[in-house]
């Protein structure tokens, strides 16, 4: 049973692991992409190790140098470290290094993987600002209330507009439709004649 222990020994005594891990760190520092490739288990155990060393380069002083050199045994690694990478990082709070699995060694199928720092992989950070850009942002309230504005005025105007034309067709139902004006006519024509007729007067009876 394994309880508690969280160590990875990596199959070494420890001197052979702490001097494996010290020369990876100077690798990691030295090299030019800022990327070394390794196991996932070796990666996870550098990981620990390089990222506190990163810490303590943000501040510039001679006991953080010389504590950095006490695990790092590479003057190199050490002033690239500090005058380069400590000014790259310099906003970074801490995650200062990624993991990404390559697949299983041919050999003995071991889990690979490469280990880099993060401001350093430039086509990443172009697709994170490209996904930030096109991402949702915030709105002031006023930029905010103007759609809003906008859509009651339209409804408003919908509104009216139907109103209006409800009283056209009103109208419409009113008047006479035009095909019926002949039928009207005829029928005046018949009816006005008999009501401009004179009444015959009637004689008045005689008797006999």
């Amino acid at each position: 049973m394994r309880h508690n222990k969280k160590i990875n020994h990596l199959g070494r005594k420890s001197a052979h692991r702490n001097a494996m891990l010290s020369n990876m760190c100077a690798s990691l520092i030295l090299s030019p992409n800022k990327r070394i490739f390794t196991t996932v288990a070796k990666a996870k155990a550098l990981r620990k190790v390089v990222e506190p060393i990163i810490t303590k380069s943000k501040e510039d002083t001679t006991h953080s140098r010389r504590l950095v050199f006490q695990d790092l045994q590479n003057k190199h690694a050490v002033t690239e470290l500090f005058q380069n990478i400590s000014q790259k990082i310099a906003d970074r709070p801490g995650g200062y290094t990624r993991i990404i699995k390559t697949g299983n060694r041919l050999g003995d199928n071991a889990s690979m993987c490469f280990i880099e720092l993060v401001d350093y992989n430039e086509n990443m950070l172009k697709e994170k600002k490209a996904a930030a850009s096109k991402g949702r942002t915030r709105r002031s309230k006023k930029t905010a209330d103007e759609p809003v504005a906008a859509k009651e005025t339209a409804k408003k105007a919908k509104a009216e507009k139907v109103v209006e034309e409800a009283k056209v067709e009103e109208v419409e139902a009113l008047e006479v439709a035009p095909e019926s004006l002949p039928v009207i006519e005829d029928v005046a024509a018949e009816v006005a004649p008999k009501a401009e007729a004179p009444v015959a007067e009637e004689k008045p009876k005689t008797e006999e």
